[in-house]
């Protein structure tokens, strides 16, 4: 079975976020054992930052690290899982809201898919990117 890193890279959708993991240093991370949840941003998730946004990450790899590890939490998370915690830890740190009252919601973003499992841990594809605070 692929892991998350090679699911990503093998899906049009994410080129964005594989690109953004590449500059990050975090391509080995999520290769490893996990197991991780990663709540992925599509391309179109990333188009909607503001204007530059992307661009200014790929110039400050600690700020881009500190976004993409707010998208990953330790272990492997299904949709029901995460509708039992109602908010998890990311790996950068900070608290995750989930709210699966109406749909499936991760913060301010709504997942598209849910469940896609890895080698690895899960990915749960998501429309907009998290952003802490």
């Amino acid at each position: 079975m692929p892991d998350i890193v090679d699911i990503a890279v093998s899906n049009d959708a994410f080129k964005t976020l594989v690109a953004a993991v590449q500059a990050a240093g975090l391509v080995e991370t999520l290769k490893s054992p996990g197991p991780f949840t990663v709540f992925a941003p599509t391309d179109e998730a990333f188009a909607k930052l503001p204007p530059g946004t992307i661009t200014t990450l790929l110039q400050n790899i600690p700020q881009l690290a500190r976004i993409l590890t707010y998208h990953v939490v330790s272990g492997k998370l299904t949709k029901a899982d995460l509708a039992k915690l109602g908010t998890v830890t990311s790996v950068e740190g900070s608290p995750i809201k989930i709210n699966c009252d109406d749909g499936f919601e991760v913060k301010n973003a709504t997942v598209l898919a849910a469940d896609i499992d890895a080698d690895n841990g899960v990915i749960h594809v998501i429309d907009t990117v998290i952003l802490m605070g």
